[in-house]
């Protein structure tokens, strides 16, 4: 009884010496297109999916699998469905290879239209692996060329490939349509989605799993999957330099880092710790007077943290990073110099992330998510949006205030919940001077910043990611001797707040926008 194996995919790595191994265990192979082609080429005997079925392909390749004869061979149950396939001369097809149109590589290049990307749509193929996987008690699936190596030597062998075997298979399988389908929903949502609305059902989709050190913690087992559509600001266009692997938390941080540091103007540096930022400065004289700046703001905090630049990293910013003798996870930047890279390779454990040059201009892909048990949540990324201000007390800000205000509430939105942030204009730039993040009541947060502060508070601004409920905020801060306030605005009692305000002489601005971080 001739035994069948069906191949058509479009990843053609490992395919020859497996499909030599079907051959080598009685197989005849089955093809489609390029893939019989290269099957032919390397002078493997193949037969034609239309020979096979007696139809020709159709409407310009897009009808060439979907035919009784294939789903057939491989959806029946052979058991209960053989007299009705010998009665309409449907061999059995016991090995399925498949892995999908390149809809990715597709709509990854510049300008491509909504036309070509659709026509990259894989039907035929995606229905083979559906069916196979379904029906993986009879039929072996494969879709991922890392599993011919195992699943090759387990058909060679006398045993065959074993029931838990085939479960896995199928379950790669499916996993792989569920991606393939996912990402095309994603890529034509940003497209045919006009009027931003949520969908009801959807998926999101992930690929390219990169395994991390290990979770929040070493007993969790973790992962980092891609965004298939990696463009704009998205952690999978990273290029790791040196140091050890990533963590759970290094990621986390990281991206917090660079989350805070983007929204940043001129040259700027972030230090990141447990999610919170607890250094930044910003300064025009580069990276190394921001570097030393932000780090002056809490460098006890800054032991284990990570650095984020949004400037070229040179070798300036490299010695003052060495010259702190701090300890630091993760260095990340868009670009380093020669020079800088081979003064960082002193630290080799020290973890160095290159990204790319266009970080800035660009975006977050899909929306932000968030695991919560039994779903996920929803949201769009509240990244990059314009800072509007009106001034609401009776003084309005000088142009210092006014500068570290803006810095502040830039700074602010990366902070955790409540968060409160002192900022102040000093050394020609400006530089974080205390963080509240994570109190339960907005008074605590204002009491932990300037607890937290490194230089004086008096002089300072103060930033709160939401409005005051009460004045209780304000007149603790009025009380350190904060000289202006931004605040989104909106409570019940802003204006009792703008009375403790004038009665100081100090100034306040609202946003109208509240940025709360959870």
């Amino acid at each position: 009884m001739t035994r069948y194996a069906l191949l058509s995919v479009s990843d053609k790595s490992g395919l020859v010496p497996f499909a030599r191994t079907l051959v080598d265990a009685g197989f005849t192979l089955l093809s489609t297109g390029g893939t019989g082609r290269v099957l032919r080429e390397a002078g493997l005997p193949v037969t034609g999916v239309s020979e096979f079925t007696g139809h020709p392909e159709i409407m310009g390749g897009r009808v060439k699998t979907l035919h009784p004869r294939v789903h057939g061979g491989i959806l029946g149950l052979r058991d209960v469905h053989a007299a009705e396939a010998a009665s309409v001369d449907i061999p059995w097809i016991d090995v399925v290879v498949v892995n999908l149109y390149p809809f990715r590589r597709t709509v990854e290049r510049d300008g491509v239209t909504v036309e070509e990307a659709v026509e990259q749509i894989d039907i035929g193929g995606p229905t083979m692996v559906r069916a196979a996987a379904k029906n993986h008690v009879e039929v072996v699936i494969v879709v991922d060329p890392a599993d011919y190596g195992p699943v090759g030597a387990a058909i060679a062998s006398s045993d065959g490939v074993d029931l838990a075997t085939r479960r896995q298979l199928a379950l790669r399988a499916f996993r792989h349509t569920a991606a393939y389908d996912a990402m095309i929903s994603t890529w034509l949502a940003a497209r045919f989605d006009v009027d931003g609305t949520l969908p009801v059902e959807g998926a999101a989709p992930l690929s390219d799993g990169t395994p991390l050190r290990y979770g929040e913690n070493p007993h969790q087992k973790a992962m980092f999957y891609a965004d298939p559509a990696s463009s704009g600001r998205s952690l999978a266009r990273m290029t790791q330099l040196q140091g050890k692997p990533l963590s759970f938390n290094n990621m986390a941080d990281m991206d917090g880092a660079l989350r805070a540091v983007f929204e940043l103007d001129g040259p700027s540096v972030v230090v990141v710790k447990h999610m919170n930022p607890c250094g930044a400065a910003t300064h025009p004289d580069g990276m190394a007077a921001a570097f030393r700046l932000a780090l002056s703001a809490d460098p006890v905090s800054a032991y284990g943290g990570i650095v984020a630049f949004n400037r070229f990293v040179d070798e300036d910013a490299v010695r003052a990073l060495r010259q702190s003798r701090t300890f630091f996870e993760v260095v990340v930047g868009p670009g380093f110099s020669d020079a800088a890279k081979a003064l960082l390779a002193k630290r080799e454990n020290l973890r160095v992330i290159d990204i790319p040059a266009d970080w800035a201009e660009g975006r977050p892909p899909g929306m932000d998510a968030r695991r919560v048990q039994g779903g996920w949540l929803m949201q769009d990324w509240d990244v990059g949006e314009v800072v509007e201000t009106t001034s609401r007390s009776v003084r309005t800000p000088t142009d210092d205030e006014a500068r570290a205000l803006d810095f502040a509430w830039r700074v602010v939105r990366s902070v955790k919940s409540n968060a409160i942030v002192l900022a102040r204009a000093e050394a020609g730039g400006v530089v974080l001077n205390g963080v509240g993040a994570g109190q339960m009541s907005r008074v605590d947060s204002v009491r932990l910043a300037c607890s937290k502060a490194t230089r004086a508070v008096a002089g300072s601004v103060l930033a709160s990611d939401a409005f005051f409920p009460f004045p209780d905020g304000v007149e603790v801060a009025l009380e350190q001797g904060v000289t202006a306030f931004i605040q989104p605005g909106g409570s019940i009692r802003d204006e009792a707040v703008l009375a403790a305000v004038d009665g100081a002489g100090a100034a306040m601005v609202f946003t109208g926008a509240r940025h709360f971080r959870h």
